[in-house]
């Protein structure tokens, strides 16, 4: 049986804490190996504990979500960082997954997503609450940065890659699509959001699918 997935819950209320902690127990690969109250003290156990996942919450006294955020990723890089919230707005959202941030996801989530949440940030796979992804959307619709010819610099296979991750499948799924290694596969998925200048897959396959990368290929 694999080792399960260690969690660091980072929340200054006791009672989210507890309820989250009280779920995850349940769940046999899932493991909660430490809690805290506050950013400064998430910080030190992630340093100290090295977790496969930190759900962070993000208003906190003190050191914020944000912040807490940029501190564990500096500190513990393989960390991922799943923010759990109940807030929505872009001042909200775009700061913690510039920090860092792989998925964000609201309190209001039910407790299998959460867990799938968990589960797919092992793998980097993000996963963002349909009111954040929309404001995402929002944003690079807008953003003019990008060069037009942004995807000159893709190769053919990162293409190809680039187009199926903009259909939803996992590097695995990938992997087994283009008969590849999942390992190639997430070097290709690497270098596309290094050329593309994005954060991570979620943010590749929106502007992947506003550019029209997907729709020219028919799919």
């Amino acid at each position: 049986m694999a080792d399960p997935i260690t969690i660091l819950l980072i929340d200054d209320h006791r009672v989210v804490r507890e309820g989250v902690r009280a779920f995850l127990a349940t769940q046999p690969d899932l493991l909660v190996v430490g809690e805290a109250d506050g950013g400064e003290a998430g910080v030190r156990l992630a340093a100290q504990l090295v977790p496969d996942v930190a759900l962070v919450d993000l208003m906190m006294p003190g050191m914020d979500g944000v912040e807490t955020t940029r501190q564990i990723k500096r500190a513990s890089p393989r960390t991922q960082v799943v923010v759990l919230t109940s807030y929505h707005s872009d001042e909200h959202i775009f700061p913690v997954l510039r920090a860092g941030a792989l998925s964000y996801v609201l309190k209001d989530v039910g407790v299998d997503a959460l867990a799938d949440a968990i589960r797919k940030a092992v793998g980097g796979e993000a996963v963002l609450h349909p009111r954040v992804a929309a404001r995402v959307i929002h944003e690079l619709q807008g953003n003019s940065q990008h060069p037009p010819n942004a995807f000159a610099e893709l190769s053919e296979r990162e293409l190809g890659v680039l187009r199926l991750v903009a259909q939803g499948l996992s590097n695995a799924d990938i992997a087994g699509r283009l008969v590849l290694s999942e390992k190639t596969v997430k070097g290709h998925v690497s270098n596309i959001l290094s050329k593309l200048h994005v954060a991570d897959r979620t943010q590749a396959a929106v502007y992947a699918w506003r550019e029209g990368v997907v729709r020219r290929d028919g799919g």
